[in-house]
């Protein structure tokens, strides 16, 4: 399921922007497909744009019959009449998803205590880790999420302690129920202030299984990241 807000709030219609010889939404779907990972892939979208622009190039969307905060909101209604065990929630605006990636985070669910798995990358470039597009995550021994957060975490007090920081992938994978389990929990306190909606499985006692991932993560959030995926894209086809 891939989750497809028509008006971003840091760059609102983004899903429409032109990446190579198709939009940005079309890149995302057409990718995820291509893993052959899945039963079905679907586009979960609030404006009609962003729906015919899938299906009149012959993909699967379905059009959100109620306002939604979150795209796990907006899946978990989609999903609420299917027949499904784990969902995976591929976010529209990170347009270059990895078949052997996704498989690893799906292969998570061999663990039966695992309600919930995303993915998590170790930062590279130190200049990052204090910026707030860039989320953050810090982990138990387990790789099961602690804190998610848009500060840097965790905050290096004693300087000579090596820490790796990771930076949280904005992939999720579900079981069904707990998804739905979800959207019946008030927004949390700490999710509407980071405006993080993971925040609201921690606050309600579900940690998060993180697989680490060493791909690189080109998101478009705002219109400088543009032009970063359309030279990532560029590299792939040449």
């Amino acid at each position: 399921m891939i989750p497809a807000r028509y008006a971003a709030t840091r760059f609102p219609y983004k899903l429409m922007q032109p990446l190579g010889d198709k939009t940005v939404i079309r890149q995302t779907y057409g990718n995820t497909v291509a893993t052959g990972l899945f039963d079905a892939v679907y586009v979960v979208t609030d404006h009609e744009i962003i729906f015919n622009e899938i299906v009149k190039n012959g993909g699967k969307a379905i059009m959100s019959l109620h306002p939604h905060e979150s795209g796990s909101d907006r899946i978990a209604e989609a999903v609420a009449a299917m027949d499904a065990d784990v969902v995976l929630n591929v976010q529209g605006d990170e347009p270059f998803v990895k078949k052997e990636t996704l498989r690893r985070l799906l292969e998570a669910f061999e663990d039966d205590n695992v309600q919930v798995a995303s993915l998590m990358k170790k930062f590279t470039d130190s200049s990052l880790i204090s910026n707030p597009n860039y989320v953050k995550v810090v982990v138990d021994k387990y790789n099961d999420s602690l804190l998610f957060s848009r500060a840097v975490i965790p905050y290096q007090r004693d300087e000579t302690i090596a820490v790796d920081h990771f930076e949280h992938i904005g992939v999720y994978a579900f079981r069904k129920q707990a998804l739905i389990q979800f959207t019946l929990w008030p927004p949390a306190i700490t999710e509407q202030v980071e405006k993080l909606e993971q925040l609201r499985y921690l606050e309600n006692g579900i940690r998060i299984r993180m697989v680490e991932t060493t791909e690189a993560s080109v998101k478009i959030d705002v219109p400088d990241d543009l032009p970063i995926a359309e030279a990532y894209l560029k590299n792939l086809i040449v």
